[in-house]
């Protein structure tokens, strides 16, 4: 990790700057809400997408019409960045340059860019768009953002681009001063999404399930009617409400048979998914967990502790994962009875199988790479036949 945007600037223009090819951008930043914003613009808008973490495959990260972009187009170019890379450029760096590189030439008329971490020195920021999106902010990341929501807010803001408007997910008024004023300094009209849509303009088929992903969709819609108002016109726009039956967003508040699978990784995200269950109204759940070693690990549990009768704990998918034996720990410091597993697959298997009814018996959260897993292994992987990350593809150094 290397904040700044100079080196990903050297690479672009190495490349012939792809960024500034790229017709229509939408940039969305936040703390959590934000791949689901991205996935929702894109059903709608039907052109490139680019996001992040994936799930299982590196190709998730790119999207075009509606799904992830082909081994051939990543690896051409992969090593294309590869052959003209510095030694300093990170993975995240060298994926941002893989995605610009690939939407310039399919030549979308929308792209969608997530940005991976903040957002004024995120390798994103390089881009031009039409419209920017802030989803809500909440305290992660700490070292590299800051302490405070304020602080935080302040660096997502930074995608702010001077004329650019900027519409505000739902967020407490200390974020919301945070970012107007941005806006107001950089002379970009600013929109506050509750302001601008609400929960009568979701569609009653709208794919995505759980609470926290209405308030996304609010945040989606409010952002489309905004571009209806900026003299760019695209007809794919007024294909609202079938495009939102069609979104696909995987390990969000997925329902797998009789389990829940979800990404939250960090308190805010658990006080979402514990809202959506809260509304669910399940009975006592059996978690599965794991946890990166760089997470509020036992801030969540603690949040999720209500919802969960006992717990089995797992080594994520990931070098920087907590072992399931520190998990388990965290587990039961946390309230919740737990023994710690080999395996994910050891762990499925040890939820009582006789608990098994209509309704979900077990929820597997604490980290997207976790989520991945278990979308693979409860065989509900949404494009074709999954894939580990390839990491041998793009070598920078």
């Amino acid at each position: 990790m290397k904040p700044g945007l100079d080196t990903i600037r050297g690479i672009c223009a190495a490349l012939g700057n792809p960024q500034k090819e790229l017709r229509n951008v939408i940039h969305v930043a936040g703390t959590n809400g934000k791949g689901a914003v991205c996935a929702i613009l894109d059903s709608v808008l039907g052109g490139a997408r680019y996001t992040s973490p994936h799930l299982v495959s590196l190709n998730e990260r790119f999207f075009l019409r509606g799904k992830p972009i082909d081994d051939g187009s990543l690896e051409a170019a992969s090593a294309k960045v590869s052959s003209l890379a510095p030694s300093d450029l990170t993975f995240f760096e060298a994926l941002t340059a893989v995605a610009f590189e690939v939407f310039a030439a399919a030549d979308p008329e929308w792209t969608v860019l997530e940005t991976g971490l903040g957002g004024r020195l995120d390798a994103t920021n390089i881009c031009e768009p039409k419209l920017t999106v802030i989803t809500k902010i909440g305290l992660d990341h700490c070292d590299w953002l800051g302490d405070t929501v304020e602080k935080i807010a302040a660096e997502k803001a930074g995608i702010i681009k001077p004329g650019v408007p900027v519409v505000l997910a739902k967020n407490v008024q200390s974020v919301i001063e945070v970012v107007r004023k941005t806006a107001e300094a950089k002379g970009s009209p600013f929109f506050y999404a509750p302001d601008l849509a609400s929960d009568s303009d979701i569609p009653e088929d709208f794919s995505l399930v759980g609470s926290f992903n209405r308030e996304n969709c609010i945040t989606a819609i409010a952002a489309l009617k905004v571009l209806l108002e900026m003299p760019i016109r695209n007809s794919s726009l007024f294909a609202l409400p079938s495009s939102l039956s069609r979104v696909v967003w995987p390990g969000r508040f997925q329902r797998i048979g009789s389990v829940i699978v979800d990404g939250a990784h960090n308190p805010p995200a658990a006080r979402s998914l514990a809202e959506a269950l809260t509304a669910e109204n399940f009975a006592p759940l059996h978690l599965i967990a794991g946890f990166c070693g760089d997470k509020d690990a036992l801030e969540v549990l603690k949040i999720l502790k209500p919802f969960v009768s006992r717990g089995f704990a797992v080594r994520t998918n990931n070098p920087r994962s907590l072992s399931a034996e520190a998990t388990s720990t965290l587990m039961n410091e946390a309230g919740i009875p737990a023994v710690p597993c080999a395996s994910l697959r050891q762990a499925i298997d040890n939820v009582d199988q006789s608990l098994v009814t209509s309704a979900p018996t077990a929820l597997i959260c604490g980290s997207l790479f976790l989520a991945g897993e278990a979308i693979v292994e409860l065989g509900a992987y949404p494009w074709g036949t999954p894939r580990y990350d390839p990491s041998e593809l793009l070598k920078t150094s």
